[in-house]
């Protein structure tokens, strides 16, 4: 299961290091404004694919991809997130 988003983060990361003419992910990578708009778009549907009950793991999957780049695009790495999220784990125990 989880190694499916770490391939889309290696994915990312691959493509930032080694673009590929007309790769919608290199488009994104390279276009910040553009990947902050799918990333906001993406969300506000699936909001609205919940709130309908339709089409809810496609808008998911496609909130998932974009966030990946979004944050890829902007130097956020998973690594530190998940570092972060373990800290606050700790904290709740």
């Amino acid at each position: 299961m989880l190694s499916t988003l770490e391939n889309l983060f290696k994915l990312a990361r691959e493509r930032k290091e080694k673009p590929i003419d007309g790769s919608y992910t290199n488009k994104l990578l390279s276009d910040k404004s553009l990947s902050k708009s799918k990333v906001l778009e993406e969300i506000n549907e699936l909001i609205e694919a919940v709130d309908k009950d339709t089409n809810k793991i496609h808008e998911a999957a496609d909130v998932f991809y974009h966030l990946i780049i979004y944050l890829e695009a902007n130097n956020i790495k998973i690594e530190e997130i998940e570092s972060e999220l373990e800290k606050r784990r700790k904290s709740n125990e």
